[in-house]
C-alpha cells in the first residue's frame, strides 16, 4: 500500500512539472542572461492574479544553484500591492528553458519558457505544465505589436486559445 501511495504522488508531482502537448522548452538558455526583471504583458486568466495589473516577476540567483522567483502586482480593488516570493530549479540542465518553481512549500510547477529572444532576451513566451497557464513576459512594460502578433500566432499553432489572454496595464509608476 506504501509504495502505491509513493508511486501515486511520484506521479502527481512529475506531472506538475512536466511539459503540455506541442510544447518544446528553448535551449542554448542563459540564466545570467533571464535574471531580473520582466513585465508581464498578457496572460491567461487564473485566480493567483485575478484582477492584477503592473504585474512583474523578478529572478535572482540563489546560493544553491535555484533561483529566487518574486512576482509583484497591483490589486485597484484594494489599493494594495500584492507580492509571492518563490523559488526555482531546473528541470534537466541550466541551458533547458525549463524548471521547477513553487510558492507553496514542498510543491512545483512548471515553468516552461518556449520561445525566447535568444539575441537580446527582450521577451519570452512561458507556460507551466498544462496549457491553462499562459504568459507573455518581456523587459519592458510594453511590447511592440509585431511581437504581440508572434506570441498570437505561436500559441495558436501549439493549441493554445487567443482569445482567452488579458492585456495586463501597466501604468509608469510599474516601469520604476
Amino acid at each position: 500500500m506504501r509504495l502505491l501511495l509513493a508511486s501515486i504522488a511520484l506521479l502527481l508531482v512529475s506531472a506538475c512539472t512536466g511539459l503540455p502537448k506541442n510544447i518544446t522548452p528553448v535551449t542554448g538558455f542563459d540564466i545570467d542572461r533571464y535574471t531580473g526583471t520582466w513585465y508581464e504583458i498578457a496572460r491567461y486568466d487564473h485566480s493567483f492574479e485575478r484582477g492584477l495589473s503592473n504585474v512583474t516577476a523578478t529572478y535572482t540567483p540563489r546560493d544553491d544553484g535555484g533561483i529566487t522567483v518574486t512576482n509583484k502586482g497591483y490589486l485597484a480593488e484594494k489599493d494594495k500591492w500584492k507580492n509571492a516570493e518563490g523559488k526555482a530549479y531546473f528541470v534537466k540542465d541550466p541551458a533547458t528553458g525549463h524548471l521547477k518553481v513553487s510558492f507553496f512549500g514542498p510543491f512545483y510547477g512548471s515553468y516552461v519558457i518556449f520561445e525566447l529572444d535568444q539575441l537580446n532576451y527582450e521577451y519570452a513566451f512561458v507556460t507551466g505544465y498544462n496549457k491553462k497557464f499562459l504568459w507573455l513576459l518581456a523587459r519592458t512594460p510594453k511590447v511592440r505589436d509585431s511581437v504581440l502578433e508572434k506570441f498570437r500566432q505561436s500559441i495558436e499553432a501549439k493549441g493554445y486559445d487567443p482569445a482567452k489572454l488579458i492585456a495586463v496595464w501597466h501604468d509608469e509608476q510599474s516601469a520604476d
